[in-house]
C-alpha cells in the first residue's frame, strides 16, 4: 500500500515537471469562480522567492481582517477563538503562519529570521490574498510586525489593530523586570536569580517558576490546566530556533535580535485608524500602551481591566466587544479617535 501511494505521488510530480501548453490551456480555462477547487480557505502562497506559507480564510463578509500571531515562532493556532466571534458579525478573518511557524515551510536557514524579511512577507502574503482596503491585527511580536508594516505599507490598510504590544523594547524590558520582583516572593527570587546566573532554563524549578508562577499571572491569568486547548496547542508547535534567535530564552529574556527595536518615533507617521488594544495586568506596560496610543494621531486605547497579555482569553468579552466595534466603525465611518 505504501509503495502504491509513493508512485502515485512520483506520477503527481513528474507530470508538474512535464506539463504541456494544452495542459497548461486546459487548466486555465477551468480556473474560473464557478470552477475553482474548493480547499475550505486554505491556500499556500510563495514567500522570499521560493517558499509557501499558509493562510486559511474563515467567514464571509466586507471587513476582511488578516491575522498576525505572535512568538515569533509560534503560529495561528491561538487565534481560533477569534471564529466565535468575528465571522457572526459578518467579517472575513484570516489565518496566516509566518515562514518557520505551523503549516508553513520551515527552512533551515537562519538568516531569514529577522524584522525587514518579515515585513516583505507580509507584503507578499497580502498580494496573494489580494488584499485592499482590510484591516491588519498584530498581537504581541505581530503588533511589532504591524507596526513596522504600517510604516512602509499603510496605504493598502484601512485600519490596524496593536494588540498587546507596547512601542520599544526598554519599556518592555524595564517593565518584565519590575513584574519579577512585584510576583515573586523573596525564596523565589533567590532561587529564580540562581537559575539565571546559571543559565538553566530547563530545568524543572525554572520552568515552574515561569509557568506556574509569572505566566499564569501576566500572560494567560488561569491555571495552568485550564489554560484553551488551541493556546495549549500553539505552544507544543513553537519552533524553538526563531524564536531564540528573536526574542531570546524566554519572555524575559531578550537577547535576541530584536533587542534594540524602538517605533516609539515613527508611531506618529501611523495617519490610519489604530485601535490600541491590551491589558492592565499585560506583560505589557499599560502606561507603556496609553504611550502608544497617544503617539499615533488616529488612535484608540482599550485596556481590558482583567486581561493579561492573552486578554482574547482572559477578558474575552471586553476584548472581542471592542475590537468588534472599532472594526465595524472604522468601516461605517463613525469611528472618533481619543482626544490627544
Amino acid at each position: 500500500m505504501k509503495k502504491t501511494f509513493l508512485i502515485a505521488l512520483t506520477a503527481i510530480s513528474l507530470l508538474g515537471c512535464k506539463t504541456n501548453t494544452t495542459e497548461k490551456a486546459t487548466a486555465s480555462s477551468t480556473d474560473s469562480p464557478a470552477n475553482e477547487v474548493k480547499t475550505g480557505g486554505s491556500k499556500m502562497i510563495e514567500v522570499a522567492g521560493k517558499y509557501q506559507v499558509w493562510t486559511k480564510k474563515i467567514g464571509d463578509g466586507k471587513i476582511k481582517v488578516l491575522l498576525l500571531h505572535g512568538g515569533p515562532g509560534v503560529n495561528h493556532d491561538y487565534f481560533e477563538c477569534f471564529e466565535d466571534f468575528l465571522p457572526k458579525e459578518g467579517m472575513e478573518i484570516y489565518y496566516y503562519d509566518q515562514l518557520g511557524s505551523g503549516y508553513s515551510d520551515n527552512p533551515s536557514d537562519t538568516s531569514l529570521w529577522h524584522l525587514p524579511r518579515f515585513i516583505e512577507e507580509v507584503e507578499q502574503v497580502r498580494k496573494g490574498l489580494k488584499l485592499d482596503s482590510f484591516y491588519l491585527l498584530g498581537h504581541s511580536w505581530g503588533g511589532m510586525l504591524a507596526m513596522e508594516y504600517l510604516h512602509k505599507y499603510q496605504s493598502h490598510v484601512k485600519g490596524a489593530v496593536l494588540s498587546n504590544m507596547t512601542a520599544g523594547m526598554k519599556d518592555y524590558t524595564t517593565y518584565t523586570a519590575q513584574l519579577k520582583q512585584q510576583i515573586f516572593s523573596e525564596r523565589e527570587r533567590t532561587v529564580y536569580d540562581s537559575l539565571d546566573k546559571l543559565k538553566q532554563y530547563s530545568s524543572p524549578a525554572y520552568n515552574e517558576l515561569m509557568m506556574g508562577r509569572l505566566y499564569t499571572q501576566v500572560i494567560c491569568r488561569m491555571p495552568l490546566e485550564q489554560w484553551p486547548e488551541p493556546l495549549l496547542r500553539a505552544f507544543k508547535k513553537m519552533n524553538p530556533v526563531i524564536y531564540q534567535q528573536m526574542q531570546g530564552v524566554d519572555e524575559f529574556h531578550v537577547t535576541g535580535n530584536f533587542k534594540d527595536w524602538e517605533f516609539w518615533d515613527r508611531l506618529p507617521d501611523i495617519k490610519i485608524p489604530v485601535l490600541v488594544l491590551g491589558g492592565m495586568k499585560d506583560e505589557m506596560n499599560p502606561e507603556g500602551l496609553k504611550r502608544e496610543g497617544q503617539l499615533l494621531p488616529n488612535s484608540r486605547t482599550y485596556l481590558c481591566p482583567n486581561g493579561s497579555h492573552l486578554s482574547m482569553y482572559d477578558d474575552q468579552q471586553n476584548y472581542f466587544n471592542n475590537l468588534t466595534q472599532f472594526l465595524k466603525e472604522v468601516d461605517n465611518g463613525s469611528f472618533t479617535a481619543d482626544k490627544k
